[in-house]
């Protein structure tokens, strides 16, 4: 199924992403995982999505840039192109 690839290829990710410099943090990583499951069920996230539920509940889009700052978009771009190519 489509959820168990886009999990396969998040820890695929998260493992190249921190096997340099880059480490997330335990706040980081909640929000990553929630992105992995919007992407799950959504097939794709943008940065409106931030705004709404679950994320919205988490603090949106100010506390997602608040966790990554100017990497915010980045990830969200990364995110989309590695869990759904």
């Amino acid at each position: 199924p489509y959820a168990q690839t886009v999990n396969r290829r998040f820890q695929s990710w998260v493992f190249d992403k921190q096997s340099g410099a880059l480490k997330f943090n335990e706040a980081q990583m909640g929000w990553l995982r929630l992105i992995k499951q919007h992407i799950a069920s959504s097939f794709h996230i943008e940065t409106e999505d931030l705004d709404y539920a679950p994320f919205d509940a988490q603090g949106g889009i100010g506390k997602m840039y608040q966790l990554f700052g100017e990497q915010m978009e980045g990830i969200l771009d990364e995110m989309n192109e590695a869990l759904t190519a």
